[in-house]
């Protein structure tokens, strides 16, 4: 599975043999990703498609030093599983 920023679309891409299995939204400033919603399309759901494509935008997040703000619920429970991963990601104004 590749996971990639498609900025044009304001989005990050899951892609499994070239075919979109999922995205997640996102509005970014220069310091902080809101990420407002994630799905997983049909056919692709239940195989991990979510938290890996969550785990790959919030590890391009960090390697461009900003903070995210988990406006999805999915995104926001991912977090809350892995705080020792990804709780230093949250913005302390989220």
């Amino acid at each position: 599975m590749d996971v990639t920023d498609a900025p044009d679309q304001r989005r990050y891409e899951a892609r499994i043999d070239g075919e979109l299995a999922g995205f997640t939204q996102y509005r970014a400033s220069d310091r902080i990703v809101t990420f407002l919603h994630t799905e997983v399309q049909p056919g692709f759901e239940g195989k991990g498609v979510g938290s890996a494509l969550v785990r790959g935008a919030l590890d391009d997040v960090r390697a461009q030093g900003k903070k995210v703000r988990p406006v999805c619920e999915f995104v926001k429970g991912y977090i809350e599983k892995h705080p020792d991963d990804y709780g230093d990601l949250v913005d302390s104004a989220a």
